[in-house]
């Protein structure tokens, strides 16, 4: 096979630099503009949302975020690409409902209908999630935001549970309720309208999409979406394989190679595997400044490729838990060479995994002091700590 020409784990880095808004000469301008760089934030942590933004602009406040979710709403929370949470620009919203939105929400909506008659709760359960979501919609149309626990008292037909996990040291019980507001969001019909915790707290607060956002999303079809959700990625992540962007979707093969084929790109060689760029976007990246940056837990960067050597290295069964969640990170000059937390004094404490020299490490020691005073005292609580954090914090 005859590649366009070959890109070295040197220059993805730099790419990542500039493209992430990493290095300090390539800041986005305010947290829409970061968001929009890496295509979504993460979001399934409050905290991560602030945290992720913290790391890219320079100057940037609780407030910023804040306003830019729940004032000018200019970012929205949305369920999408393998049933996580992200916050989306909203210009890119059309495309994740149809792209990944749609596909979460169908198998959700089914899976919810099984549970619910195999736990002998409804005998049509399909039935029940059509009364259900009709009456989540009643109770919040209008302007009106509300929070689960509000929905639950008002509803009825929200109440009951399903055991999971059943002779597991995990095994639990779940109300289904919730369950009704994830089908519903992951079609664009609700959408998670503020927060009622701080900024490192998580505390939904629910409405109609269309009343928050003065119009309900745009449709457009799946294959579009996916292409879209494909050219954007490429433009922020690229070069990457197929089995990233198939990653990164949660999607299929043959969708991914669809969305190739239909997009202007060429093929790369990264490290004996085939890459692809866009056409547009195939020019050497000149090499950048020495860096370092933390990154918080799910940080996009850290979770934006299957494929990890390149910037991981040996450090996977560290940093990562044992589903692939990404914990807090250290970075210097394009990969993770260790990671960080907060100590009972809430300062932010970094652990190497590496020698990487002096300078490095006073660049990184620099990095926790400006964290620790942005923090402020608050506690960032690890939903999805790494080993090496339940090892030493």
């Amino acid at each position: 096979m005859t590649h366009f020409r070959s890109v070295d784990a040197g220059e993805r880095r730099s790419r990542l630099a500039r493209r992430h808004r990493l290095a300090p000469g390539s800041r986005a301008r305010d947290v829409v503009d970061a968001a929009d760089s890496l295509v979504a934030l993460h979001a399934t942590d409050q905290a991560t949302i602030h945290l992720s933004a913290w790391a890219r602009v320079d100057g940037l406040t609780v407030a910023d975020v804040d306003h830019a979710l729940h004032e000018e709403r200019s970012l929205v929370k949305h369920l999408a690409m393998r049933r996580t949470l992200f916050v989306f620009p909203r210009h890119r919203l059309a495309h994740a409902q149809a792209g990944a939105s749609d596909r979460v929400a169908a198998a959700e909506r089914r899976r919810l209908a099984r549970e619910v008659e195999d736990a002998g709760l409804h005998p049509d359960g399909e039935r029940w999630i059509r009364d259900a979501e009709a009456a989540v919609l009643d109770a919040l149309r209008g302007d009106r935001s509300a929070s689960w626990t509000e929905l639950r008292d008002e509803l009825p037909i929200l109440t009951g549970s399903i055991e999971y996990g059943e002779g597991k040291a995990w095994a639990g019980r779940a109300a289904i309720g919730p369950r009704i507001l994830t089908v519903l969001s992951a079609q664009g019909r609700l959408v998670r309208a503020g927060n009622g915790g701080g900024w490192n707290v998580s505390r939904n607060r629910w409405a109609v999409t269309e009343s928050w956002l003065g119009a309900p999303i745009v449709g457009c079809t799946a294959e579009d979406g996916t292409r879209e959700l494909v050219r954007s990625w490429l433009r922020s992540f690229g070069p990457g394989t197929e089995a990233d962007l198939k990653w990164w979707l949660g999607s299929t093969l043959t969708a991914v190679r669809r969305a190739l084929a239909e997009l202007d790109v060429v093929e790369v060689e990264l490290d004996g595997h085939t890459g692809y760029l866009l056409a547009d976007d195939v020019e050497p990246e000149p090499e950048i400044e020495p860096w370092g940056a933390l990154l918080p837990t799910l940080d996009p960067t850290t979770m934006g490729w299957q494929e990890r050597e390149w910037y991981l290295g040996p450090h996977r069964e560290q940093l990562f838990d044992s589903v692939g969640n990404a914990g807090p990170t250290a970075w210097w000059e394009g990969r993770i060479v260790g990671g960080w937390w907060q100590d009972p004094d809430g300062a932010v404490v970094v652990h190497l995994l590496e020698d990487v020299g002096a300078d490095a490490r006073a660049v990184l020691d620099r990095e926790a002091e400006r964290l620790t005073e942005w923090i402020d005292g608050a506690r960032v609580t690890l939903r999805y700590p790494s080993p090496l954090a339940k090892r030493f914090a």
